[in-house]
């Protein structure tokens, strides 16, 4: 279990490198990168770190105010960064839509998307467009994103020969879902609704998602890879309406990663040569690791799809 293990793998790089480690050498100049949830945790430090290797870093926030401090900040640090902030707020549909307009008006291309905005565990609550808030921020939102932004990813991959990246994290805790996995006919039900459930089914579905779209991708012979990861057990700011979340971290605080370990496996599955080619897998550690037998699960993937697609209004 390379999400636990400090051991290197098979990349030659374990759950204990930093992202500053795993992209060491790396030249990301002449790459644009759109990152959501960049204002603090991995979030940040993955904007950081893609800054520092010469990757031009847009930060897509929902607080441009914030973001924009943090930009001020990474560039102290990186005089040569190149990053814009722009407003975005996965968890609405009319500002996904909005944003992918604006960036599709800008002409800019895309190399990377890095979908990392995510609410862990909150009290129930519906998104403004009456989706449930976990399911809604963590993967409506970066699903209908992914498949507006999907022509400017093929588009730049054709020009630049580069393959496209985008990287979806997920969590080890996508493997404690609902019972059903996707509980389809209930997703909005306040009932039955769990916090602690509801988060996985989500995490559930970003790996779900990322494999999906890699078998799309790969049929339609696109030069874009799609792929899904765990951080790692990271204490940030995201587990701070969970009693069971302040559990968790004491319990297994002895395998508690800092925020640079925590957003390595993003900088590596976003930047590393190594990983070249390599879609529709599961990432851990900074390697490949095995997820649950439902986020395998071929079929549940493609109705998961088909939801998307109808709760985004896409059909």
């Amino acid at each position: 279990m390379t999400w636990l293990i400090g051991f290197k793998g098979p990349s030659g790089f374990s759950a204990k490198h930093t992202a500053e480690d795993v992209t060491e050498g790396v030249d990301g100049k002449g790459l644009t990168a759109i990152v959501t949830g960049p204002t603090s945790g991995i979030g940040l430090e993955t904007a950081r770190v893609l800054a520092l290797r010469g990757v031009h870093v847009i930060m897509a926030a929902r607080n441009v105010e914030s973001a924009t401090t943090c930009k001020e900040n990474i560039i102290k640090g990186c005089s040569s960064a190149t990053i814009d902030v722009m407003q975005l707020d996965v968890s609405s549909l009319e500002s996904v839509r909005k944003f992918a307009k604006e960036y599709i008006s800008m002409g800019l291309p895309l190399n990377i998307l890095i979908c990392n905005a995510g609410v862990m565990t909150p009290p129930f609550g519906l998104s403004k467009d009456g989706i449930e808030s976990q399911f809604a921020t963590n993967y409506v939102g970066h699903f209908l994103l992914t498949n507006l932004l999907l022509d400017t990813m093929k588009n730049t991959a054709q020009k630049c020969g580069n393959e496209g990246r985008i990287v979806i994290v997920s969590s080890k805790l996508h493997s404690m879902s609902y019972k059903e996995g996707i509980v389809f006919d209930k997703l909005n039900d306040e009932k039955s609704y769990s916090s602690f459930y509801a988060y996985g089914q989500s995490k559930l579905a970003n790996i779900l998602h990322a494999k999906e779209l890699a078998r799309r991708l790969k049929e339609e012979g696109a030069n874009i890879t799609v792929n899904a990861l765990h951080p790692g057990v990271i204490a940030t700011n995201l587990s701070r309406h969970s009693t069971f979340s302040a559990c968790f971290y004491g319990v297994f605080g002895i395998f508690q990663k800092n925020i640079p370990q925590g957003a390595s496996t993003t900088c590596y599955v976003a930047l590393n040569p190594k990983v070249k080619g390599v879609s529709g897998e599961y990432f851990a550690g900074n390697n490949v690791d095995k997820p649950s037998s439902q986020a395998c699960d071929a079929e549940l993937a493609k109705k998961l799809w088909e939801c998307g697609m109808e709760l985004t209004g896409s059909k």
